[in-house]
């Protein structure tokens, strides 16, 4: 978040679409531009909490956002687009945020990084969706903590898709492409454009 303040400076007539977001994402965050947080499902009650003066919620469908070309300064998502399940609906949402942003910055994790995020587990993910089923039950945290039944399982594996960097940089053409590293290893990638006259 501070490279990103830091990067596109928002002042508190820009505005910002936040993709997938919640309002307790954006608390302390040090600025005051007008957001706008979209979510495919209703805002939790105890997340209508967290919602500020210069926040709003809309519930839309990030691959059919309702509006106009270039309509927000910026478009921002963090950990979104891994989680839409197939090729064909993450480059619907890739296009959408470069439709109605001037600006966006769009991180998601790296597939190429050896442990799963969502279910901290290493190399679950390279495997098979048929294998992952077998083993996420009883050798991920996510299993030993939920618990989950066979519908669960099946759900949240069709949902998540990560992305490799030549994948993500197919999505994002005119984006500069970040690689966040640790250990040496890309474990996110961060597709960011910043404002025209922005250095």
């Amino acid at each position: 978040m501070a490279e990103f303040l830091r990067r596109f400076r928002p002042t508190r007539q820009t505005r910002i679409l936040d993709v997938g977001g919640l309002p307790r994402f954006w608390r302390g965050v040090p600025m005051e531009a007008e957001v706008t947080i979209i979510n495919l499902g209703p805002l939790a009650p105890h997340e209508s909490e967290f919602l500020t003066a210069n926040q709003a919620f809309v519930q839309a469908d990030a691959t059919r956002l309702p509006w106009g070309e270039r309509f927000f300064d910026i478009v921002f998502s963090n950990s979104v687009i891994e989680h839409l399940g197939s090729w064909e609906k993450q480059a619907d949402f890739a296009r959408e945020c470069q439709r109605v942003g001037k600006s966006w910055w769009i991180q998601t994790p790296a597939r190429e990084f050896p442990i799963e995020p969502h279910y901290a587990t290493p190399f679950l993910h390279w495997l098979p969706k048929r294998a992952q089923k077998k083993l996420l039950r009883h050798f991920s945290l996510w299993g030993w903590l939920a618990r989950p039944g066979p519908e669960a399982l099946d759900a949240s594996l069709a949902e998540l898709r990560l992305l490799k960097a030549k994948e993500f940089k197919r999505l994002f053409p005119d984006s500069e492409i970040k690689t966040e590293r640790l250990l040496g290893l890309p474990k996110s990638y961060v597709a960011f454009k910043l404002p025209t006259g922005q250095p």
